[in-house]
């Protein structure tokens, strides 16, 4: 059995859509009256939807702005927190810069002190992992003219010994360290002593002195500096400051404790004596 095809093709619905259309504008224009009901119908199926076109249109610019101001407000936000960074950066360079510029004032003071020797600048590059700078590497060597046994110095008073060198870095062994002995003197009175390194002491600030002679008239605050019979360590250079003076069980002599001058917690650049110690016994 043949199937019967019920469906009405495009081009009659658009004909009989265009011949409603007609009839109703005829209608109009001869029955003035009767657009009225045809328009209330129109008005009242097409107004909410053309409404709720316009909120939708609406609803769309504004979160288009809110989108377009969200995409300011984020490249703005990146380009202050760029802006904030190179400042912040800026800054920390700053400081630093300014910190270096002391330091080197400091070292220019007291090469000034010491000009009687030619030094020679170097930055430290690496230390020890204790919280103090009791041995040291700097970036200058013996193509610097950096010897073994050439003494340190920085912020204000003696630093350490060099005790071994490459072409291009020396290792330094601070007067901090425990194995460090420095033969000293008052500087006021010339009375002979030895600065005894300790890390453990230095958690106090402090190092011990010993081998003062009993009678030495010595008192809290007098300056200590290295002494002209030290057989590796140059005369004259300031070590630190006497305190807490007590005589000794035996007698015949005197122990102390000594503040250092030299802040072996924060240390950057110091200055090496390129001078050794004439006729060194070891």
């Amino acid at each position: 059995m043949k199937k019967v095809n019920n469906e009405i093709p495009p081009r009659y619905i658009l004909f009989i859509l265009s011949g409603i259309c007609a009839v109703l504008i005829i209608l109009s224009f001869a029955l003035p009256g009767f657009a009225t009901p045809v328009k209330s119908v129109v008005s009242y199926v097409v107004s909410p939807i053309t409404k709720g076109m316009n909120k939708a249109g609406f609803w769309m610019i504004e979160e288009k702005d809110k989108i377009d101001t969200f995409k300011s407000i984020n490249e703005e936000n990146k380009a202050l927190k760029k802006q904030i960074a190179e400042l912040q950066n800026q800054n920390a360079l700053s400081v630093q810069d300014q910190s270096e510029l002391n330091q080197l004032r400091d070292l220019f003071d007291l090469s000034s002190q010491y000009s009687d020797y030619s030094t020679v600048g170097a930055r430290i590059i690496s230390k020890d992992t204790s919280n103090w700078y009791s041995t040291f590497t700097i970036d200058k060597g013996s193509s610097s003219g950096i010897k073994k046994d050439m003494n340190v110095i920085g912020d204000g008073g003696l630093v350490g010994i060099v005790y071994e060198v490459g072409d291009n870095y020396a290792m330094v062994r601070s007067i901090i360290d425990d194995e460090s002995n420095v033969s000293a003197q008052i500087a006021s009175t010339s009375d002979k002593c030895i600065v005894k390194g300790s890390l453990k002491l230095m958690n106090d600030g402090v190092l011990q002195v010993f081998n003062i002679n009993k009678d030495a008239n010595i008192q809290d605050g007098d300056m200590v500096v290295t002494s002209n019979i030290s057989s590796k360590f140059l005369p004259g250079i300031l070590i630190g400051y006497i305190k807490d003076i007590k005589e000794d069980s035996n007698n015949l002599t005197k122990s102390a404790y000594l503040t250092p001058v030299v802040d072996f917690a924060h240390l950057d650049i110091v200055l090496v004596i390129k001078e050794e110690k004439a006729n060194p016994e070891g």
